[in-house]
């Protein structure tokens, strides 16, 4: 079946026949390199004996930093010249857009094309498996987890996920195990290919954590978003597995019509996997698992996660590892050995009795959740909230009255306003004075910023012994958090 039979919509520069793997196959270049996804298909191919080249326009650690490591050459914005070689296959990030130069001349060369999903079934996923971990929220943290789990069972499993899993110090691995790993993202595949990334991938089971709004820059409300997830359910075959989290009232709406097995989980009583007791002590927390109802015969595990939707993710982790036969011994082990994920909760730092810690949260209900996870974790110690909206929902007003419900758990927030902002409409830009207005009028104590520097100084200033430092961004921040510490 051609590559580019199910795509939505197809520029007249790029032939649509040239959207496949070319027969003669030596050198591979990647257009947006530097993105987390691409960078560790980047690094998959290096491993399968490729020549990589790569070009970015965003080039920062980690995603460089790895590249550097593995040898792969990375052109430093979007010329014409990168092609100059003409390589055998350009696979094109999602952040390529149609008049960017580079992929001008990719159409004038007439050279095979894929995007970056098409890339990662046809070179990663091949004849395995394939565990699909999708969701609004959650989706690298447990994609981390699972793959993990399955490594502790010695099914030596592939995997690609978004992010950098510290047990493995590496976000990708092609492994020998009937099972791949990965992330089902919802975003769009390429400028050729509006649909979403996760319809290409084939999947055999379905890890659903949440179905929200997101991602205003190309879905036009939640229905769009769902009719995406929708479609995903539907293309899991009879045979395999939906694990839904049925504490979602869209996912337990959608999951009706599943065509395949299906079990879901959660804190509330209807799911047939569900949470009982949760306790926390300073390194672990502890939760029990009830199958059915059956509390007799309820299992505890531990983990280093913390947080109420970090133990939903971890049952998701369960349920999955159960269907897949994983023994209970290896499940316990891996919950506990799990070291989580590169800017997800990690603790990058301590000076002067200060914790700093960095976390890629971006979404309302992520920022609220991870704040209140992180208070719960220390109740005695102030809480500062450092958040950078970012994303391209998140530079727009349309989570405006949802960020104010964000931070009830912080002590004191630090907010800057969104950088990059000349293409988003003014009367639909976010405003962190706005938000610390919000938050103000509700008796907490807020700042806004209009560029780090500024923010940096007054964090420098206010910042006390026993304090934790929360920093919120899915970019780089301006590296503020390394600066931070530098400084103290």
């Amino acid at each position: 079946m051609p590559f580019a039979e199910n795509i939505g919509f197809m520029t007249q520069a790029l032939m649509p026949e040239l959207n496949r793997q070319p027969q003669k196959l030596s050198h591979i270049h990647l257009m947006g390199v530097c993105g987390t996804g691409m960078a560790s298909l980047a690094g998959m191919l290096k491993t399968q004996g490729y020549e990589v080249s790569g070009s970015d326009a965003n080039v920062y650690p980690p995603m460089s930093l790895l590249l550097e490591s593995l040898k792969i050459p990375v052109f430093d914005g979007y010329v014409p010249d990168n092609l100059a070689q003409q390589p055998d296959l350009v696979i094109v990030g999602n952040v390529i857009t149609r008049d960017n130069p580079e992929a001008i001349e990719l159409a004038r060369l007439k050279l095979p094309y894929l995007s970056f999903p098409q890339a990662i079934r046809q070179f990663a996923i091949q004849e395995k498996m394939a565990i699909v971990v999708s969701g609004t929220h959650g989706k690298t943290t447990t994609a981390s987890l699972v793959a993990w789990i399955l490594e502790e069972a010695g099914m030596d499993p592939g995997f690609m996920i978004g992010g950098i899993p510290r047990n493995f110090e590496s976000n990708f691995k092609l492994g020998t195990g009937a099972y791949f790993v990965i992330e089902g993202d919802e975003y769009d595949s390429a400028f050729f290919d509006k649909g979403p990334k996760f319809l290409h991938y084939n999947p055999s089971f379905v890890i659903l954590t949440s179905i929200e709004f997101d991602h205003a820059d190309i879905y036009r409300n939640l229905e769009h978003v769902i009719e995406s997830f929708r479609k995903l359910i539907h293309l899991i075959p009879k045979d395999g597995y939906l694990i839904a989290n049925g504490d979602d009232k869209i996912i337990y709406r959608e999951i009706k019509g599943a065509l395949c097995k299906l079990e879901t989980y959660g804190f509330d009583k209807g799911n047939g996997w569900r949470i009982g007791e949760v306790s926390d002590s300073e390194d672990l927390t502890a939760f029990s698992v009830i199958r059915n109802g059956q509390e007799a015969n309820n299992k505890t595990f531990k983990t280093p996660l913390f947080g109420r939707h970090n133990v939903s993710n971890c049952l998701s982790a369960v349920v999955l590892a159960h269907v897949l036969g994983v023994p209970e011994n290896a499940l316990s082990t891996a919950l506990r050995s799990f070291r989580g994920v590169k800017r997800r909760q990690e603790i990058i730092g301590e000076k002067r009795g200060i914790t700093v810690m960095d976390d890629f949260a971006h979404h309302p209900t992520a920022v609220r959740e991870t704040v209140r996870a992180v208070k719960k974790k220390y109740p005695h110690r102030r809480l500062v909230v450092v958040f950078e909206p970012r994303s391209n929902s998140s530079r727009r007003n349309i989570f405006q009255a949802q960020y104010a419900e964000s931070f009830d758990a912080g002590d004191l927030m630090m907010i800057r306003e969104p950088a990059m902002v000349e293409k988003i409409p003014v009367h639909e830009r976010f405003s962190a004075r706005e938000l610390v207005n919000q938050l103000t009028r509700k008796g907490l104590e807020a700042y806004s910023f209009g560029e780090t520097d500024g923010l940096l100084a007054e964090l420098l200033s206010s910042a006390k012994q026993d304090d934790v430092v929360l920093i919120m961004s899915n970019g780089g921040f301006d590296n503020l958090h390394q600066r931070f510490l530098e400084a103290l």
